[in-house]
Order: C-alpha cells, then sequence, then structure tokens
C-alpha cells in the first residue's frame, strides 16, 4: 500500500538544477553547461547513473563466485615427510572461516564471517532492490528506500575493513608455523568486489526514487 506524502516545491518542480559543488540554483536549461558561479558542469541527476550502477553491480556480483571459491591465500609451510619437504595448502575464506572456529577464534571467525561474506552480499541485493525500485518507478516506502541507501553510504565507508579482516586471516590461518603466505586469486576477486560495490554505491543517485513520486504528483 502506498503512503501519500506531501508534496512541496522541489528544484524539479521548479525547473531548476542546482550545483553539485557550490549549490547555486540554476536554469534548467543550463543543464551540461558550466556553473556561472564555481565552473562545474551542471546536471541535474548524475549521468548514466542507472547504467553505471548496474554495470558495477553486475560485475561485483560475477566476482563475488570466485571470490568465495578460489583460494584466497596460498601458505607453504616447512614440514619435514616421508615424501616432501614442504606441504602446500590452498584456503579460501570459507575454509579459513572454519579453521577459526575449529580452532577456537569464534569471535573473529564471526567477524570474518560477516565482513568478507554476507556484507557485500546483502550490500548488492539492496542495490539490486533500488535499482529495481526506480526501473518500475515504485514509490512503496520510498521513505525507508532512502534510509537503505543512507546505509549503504555508511558501510561504504567501512569497506576497506574486509581487506583488513583478510589480512588477519591470512596471519592467523597457519599461525606457528614456519610459513610462506602468498596471494592466492580468490584475493583479487574479492578486492574487485568490494571495489566494484563501493563504485556501485556511489554512481547510484538516490534522488532517481523521489523523480516517480514527483511524476505521479504531476
Amino acid at each position: 500500500m502506498n503512503v501519500s506524502l506531501p508534496a512541496g516545491p522541489t528544484t524539479a518542480s521548479m525547473r531548476l538544477t542546482p550545483c553539485h559543488a557550490c549549490s547555486l540554483l540554476n536554469p534548467r536549461l543550463l543543464d551540461g553547461f558550466p556553473c556561472p558561479r564555481c565552473g562545474a558542469v551542471l546536471h541535474r541527476r548524475k549521468p548514466n547513473s542507472l547504467a553505471r550502477t548496474w554495470a558495477f553491480l553486475i560485475a561485483a556480483a560475477i566476482f563475488y563466485i570466485p571470490a568465495n571459491l578460489l583460494p584466497m591465500m596460498i601458505t607453504q609451510s616447512a614440514m619435514m615427510t616421508t615424501q616432501s619437504v614442504f606441504e602446500i595448502s590452498h584456503d579460501t575464506i570459507l575454509t579459513g572461516i572454519v579453521y577459526l572456529w575449529i580452532s577456537g577464534s569464534k569471535a573473529l571467525s564471526i567477524l570474518v564471517l560477516i565482513a568478507s561474506v554476507v556484507v557485500p552480499l546483502l550490500k548488492m541485493m539492496a542495490l539490486t532492490v533500488l535499482l529495481l525500485s526506480v526501473h518500475f518507478r515504485s514509490t512503496w516506502r520510498i521513505r525507508q528506500q532512502t534510509r537503505l541507501y543512507r546505509l549503504l553510504e555508511v558501510i561504504g565507508r567501512w569497506s576497506m575493513l574486509d581487506i583488513f579482516v583478510v589480512a588477519i586471516l591470512a596471519a592467523l590461518v597457519r599461525a606457528g608455523k614456519l610459513a610462506t603466505i602468498s596471494l592466492g586469486s580468490g584475493a583479487l576477486a574479492f578486492s574487485s568486489v568490494v571495489v566494484l560495490t563501493m563504485l556501485a554505491s556511489l554512481s547510484f543517485d538516490p534522488r532517481l526514487l523521489w523523480d516517480s513520486l514527483d511524476a505521479n504528483n504531476d
């Protein structure tokens, strides 16, 4: 059920374009031209916001699979055995989480699970919901959708925590052994997911959510 929100004058209804740099209100006719006050290029909305957000989001979803399946790190430990001097193991994010849980570091294993598996997935799901809402011109719980985007912005500031947690994982999985740890192909995929989700969030223009409301009011 759609809730009727109070309609008030907006820059769109008054055919004005605010400058993103200095907030000067300019006539809509100046879209694409430099701002008379600061010189920044005027855009009523982020250029190609939906296309760029979809592109970054789809790429992040593609990289998300190998990020969790491919080895995050390759550990070469000095082990005297009957067959080989070295023991080589390939650890993914999931096997690292299991190792931390079994070894007694349950709090750290939960932190790695949330930061490296759950959070990126939830970010991609939330962006998908927002993009579909704009595509279908939905005004359902539009305020809650705007708050959801604000939450994504807050989470985005801590996105590099994922990389930091994986670094801790690399230090602890083979702690206590004479070992050489090198990054696996999963590390590149995981870093790509973090960067691409950040770019997707930055590319999305939340004002597009409210354009549907303005269209309905008109």
